[in-house]
């Protein structure tokens, strides 16, 4: 018998505690970053060969050390570097701020059950996926009509953020480019992310067939962007909590028994919180406190396909974690462009352990689906905003209008979608309320390399088999100790190749074959 551990508190104190502790951790997170601003000031100011000697010495530290070295170019000098530093908490974070503050007041009106209700935008993302196409509709066009009312407001906002972001980094600390910022972060050489979103170009035509099958296997001649991420049947079967983690467990054993032993860690440790209650946060993640403790994973299990499919996901978080154990604290986490690659993989592994053993050609065909709906949520979508901002990022200072920056985003759809989708104007105010563009600009390709490395690895699997596996557990077990291209080259994977890209998108065009296969049954 499995053992599951929870979390013993009360509703309100679980809520109160978590955002009194939230707000606790950010205060304590912004006094250290000013009272340690000192140590990458005097690391990056040491000359060369000094740097290159300490960090020769410094064991697992090494690549910690290197990649603050990364900003040394482009770092000012001490009191520059305060100055932006207190110019950014009543510029650039108040303007931040302040967005905030106006979308998290925001209140979204719909039609349902016979009376009007109020919702937050987290409450109305659950009728954008409803099985109701009218009630899909009216979800999309009041979270549309909301933030079109404050375009000219969040709109300035944006460009705000996109000229301090240009002005600080391109003209002061020079970057080559206002990508160029985000590459570095993510120890990115500028082609290795060209070549990504250049592969996606090429690729868009794949979700272009998809959609048009989608909409067939639904009865319409043409999807609607509100039908987007409509689900094609209704599975029906639930599936109980003990009876999926024995499912997860075995999936991961068939893989690499020693995936399945650190997940059972989780479960007997009394680290997975699946339970579902008011006040819980929403959503689902994995946390590493210190490399010799077990993560936590959290959830909350309902017992639909969709919360099998997280369940194995924030344990593959965990298995990462545990693989990586025998580095420092400062150098165990995966880096940003490795985080999601344990996750997404054993995910993959559950899901088609599933689709294997069902004799229910119905679920087969959802699971594709809802494959394919995440694959270019992941993916496409992703990439799509980093096109979107390249071009508001090179427009905004050039004097590019908050009406300018709604026509590029809706002629970056078009480009997506072509005639595959029925496209409304009201999307050209989607841009708005992806927080994401305004907080951590260029941020989004990361989602589009994690998932895109993947699939490549897993048709590698595919055709490798068992002798796979060493191959993944090595990435995995280099945690955040190097590069995102040193950690993959050792397994002899070049992501500054095309090559690498497109085995992605041909392991999602084997997907898709089949499920043109099976709607052909149906």
């Amino acid at each position: 018998m499995i053992n599951y551990g929870f979390l013993l508190l009360s509703d309100d104190m679980r809520s109160r505690k978590a955002q009194d502790c939230w707000g606790h951790v950010q205060q304590i997170a912004a006094q250290a970053e000013r009272r340690t601003l000192f140590l990458s000031l005097w690391w990056n100011a040491l000359d060369e060969k000094l740097a290159d000697q300490l960090i020769k010495a410094a064991a697992d530290y090494k690549y910690w050390l290197g990649t603050m070295r990364l900003q040394k170019p482009f770092s000012l000098s001490e009191i520059e570097e305060k100055i932006i530093t207190f110019k950014d908490r009543s510029g650039a974070k108040g303007l931040l701020k302040l967005y905030e503050t106006i979308t998290g007041r925001y209140r979204f009106k719909l039609l349902t059950e016979g009376e009007t209700k109020e919702f937050t935008r987290h409450e109305l993302n659950d009728y954008v996926r409803d099985p109701t196409p009218d009630i899909r509709e009216d979800a999309y066009r009041e979270y549309l009509r909301v933030f079109e009312r404050d375009a000219p407001i969040l709109g300035q906002i944006y460009q705000s953020r996109v000229r301090d972001w240009k002005s600080e980094n391109v003209q002061l600390r020079g970057y080559p480019s206002s990508i160029a910022v985000r590459n570095l972060i993510n120890d990115l050489t500028d082609d290795t992310v060209d070549v990504l979103l250049e592969t996606c170009r090429e690729n868009v035509s794949l979700f272009q067939r998809y959609f048009r099958l989608k909409a067939n296997s639904m009865g319409m001649d043409r999807l609607r962007r509100y039908d987007l991420y409509a689900p094609v049947t209704l599975l029906e079967k639930l599936f109980p909590l003990e009876e999926t983690v024995h499912f997860v467990l075995e999936s991961l054993h068939q893989f690499d028994p020693i995936f399945a032993d650190y997940a059972r860690n989780v479960l007997d440790d009394h680290h997975l919180d699946s339970e579902v209650r008011e006040g819980k946060r929403p959503g689902a993640f994995c946390v590493s406190v210190e490399p010799s403790l077990t993560p936590w994973v959290s959830t909350s299990f309902e017992g639909d396909v969709d919360d099998v499919a997280t369940l194995a996901r924030e344990l593959g978080r965990a298995v990462h974690y545990s693989l990586a154990a025998s580095h420092t604290t400062l150098t165990h986490k995966p880096t940003r462009m490795l985080s999601e690659l344990a996750s997404s993989f054993c995910e993959m592994l559950t899901i088609d352990h599933l689709i294997a053993v069902s004799d229910d050609k119905r679920m087969r065909r959802d699971l594709l689906f809802k494959r394919m709906d995440n694959a270019y949520a992941a993916i496409m979508r992703q990439a799509g905003f980093v096109m979107f901002e390249q071009k508001a990022h090179e427009r905004i200072p050039a004097g590019a209008t908050v009406d300018d920056l709604n026509e590029m985003y809706f002629t970056n759809l078009l480009d997506q979608f072509a005639d595959s989708i029925d496209l409304s104007d009201d999307f050209r105010y989607e841009w708005l309320g992806i927080s994401t563009l305004y907080h951590l600009p260029f941020y989004t390709y990361a989602y589009t390399f994690g998932r895109l490395l993947v699939l490549s690895l897993y048709n590698q699997y595919q055709r490798e088999g068992d002798f796979f596996s060493t191959h993944l557990r090595t990435i995995l077990e280099a945690g955040g100790s190097d590069s995102p291209a040193r950690i993959l080259n050792r397994v002899g994977i070049d992501i500054t190749s095309h090559e690498t890209w497109q085995a992605g998108f041909d392991a999602l065009a084997v997907d898709l074959k089949e499920l043109e296969e099976i709607e052909g049954v149906f």
